[in-house]
């Protein structure tokens, strides 16, 4: 935080100025990501204001706090129920050598204190992974018995580690690998945005059905990001790709219906990620949206400028 410029860091004149803008959108969620929102100087003070507006708010966290910060937070949020104040914890293996002692440390601290409240999240980017780890924390610190399981996708204009197409069949069997131990020790998965639909079998589509509820999503759409600076973008993956002011808006839903449009206006040019997906009913009947878009657009950067202006940065 110290090598952040001012823009970096949310200001209490844009956070009282979003949280006016959600009521009046009539949205009474607040979800507070980063970076690591809980290195913010004013965390604690700024999520009792949000509460004290009367949203339900959801912190996505690391877990890696300072020690001052985790244990005022606790003091203050204690009582609080799960539905107002709940946390999305993404979760290192602790056994990977990039895993430092002080890091495993620190998000076991506050597990113990917040564990209760926390959604436990993985994100997906190489197909050896493991989540028995994972069991055992859910076990041992009380998390709440679901796994976020995220997909790594490109970010569109940067360099990152994410999943290649030609693997994501391998990533989903090592999912289903671990379907005995999650129905023995009765913990359910999410599966965020961009999974596919064409690499999941019949048989493993019918127990994602009956062992999470019909929960599981194969859409890809507009998942909304506002920055400190208050620019807004479509997601993650496109945290670079078409930005505008929130200032420009009078709504949340004129947001939505902005970016809904521009994805709509791609996937006509775009299709899916995979060639079948042309030729595909479960995405013409929109069950399946055809994959990540940020697949497609990451293609279509470096080549001839011969489509139309929405797919370029």
């Amino acid at each position: 935080m110290s090598e952040s410029s001012p823009d970096d860091v949310l200001s209490w004149e844009n956070l009282i100025y979003l949280a006016d803008f959600l009521e009046a959108s009539d949205e009474h969620n607040f979800r507070m990501l980063g970076g690591e929102p809980t290195l913010h100087p004013d965390f604690n003070d700024m999520v009792l204001y949000v509460l004290e507006r009367g949203f339900a708010v959801t912190v996505f966290t690391s877990g890696i706090m300072a020690e001052r910060t985790l244990l005022e937070a606790h003091e203050l949020f204690k009582d609080l129920r799960f539905e107002r104040l709940s946390f999305v914890c993404n979760i290192n293996d602790p056994t990977e050598p990039s895993s430092s002692t002080a890091e495993v440390e620190s998000v076991t601290r506050f597990l113990k204190l917040f564990g209760d409240r926390v959604i436990p999240g993985f994100n997906i980017y190489r197909t050896d992974f493991d989540l028995e780890f994972l069991f055992q924390w859910i076990n041992t610190f009380g998390l709440r018995r679901n796994i976020r399981l995220g997909l790594t996708h490109p970010i569109l204009g940067r360099s990152n580690a994410f999943i290649d197409l030609a693997d994501v069949d391998v990533v989903v069997a090592r999912i289903f690998s671990y379907t005995p131990l999650l129905e023995r020790l009765r913990i359910t998965i999410g599966l965020d945005c961009g999974f596919p639909l064409c690499r999941f079998r019949d048989e493993q589509l019918a127990w994602l059905y009956r062992f999470t509820g019909g929960h599981s999503d194969f859409g890809c759409g507009p998942v909304l990001d506002i920055g400190p600076d208050m620019t807004v973008w479509p997601c993650f993956p496109l945290s670079s790709f078409q930005q505008k002011s929130i200032f420009e808006f009078n709504s949340l839903r004129e947001v939505e219906k902005y970016y809904v449009d521009i994805h709509n206006k791609i996937r006509i040019e775009a299709g899916g990620i995979f060639k079948e997906c042309d030729a595909c009913l479960f995405r013409e009947d929109k069950i399946c949206k055809g994959g990540c878009l940020a697949h497609n657009l990451s293609r279509f950067q470096n080549e001839v400028r011969v489509r139309m202006d929405e797919v370029y940065l």
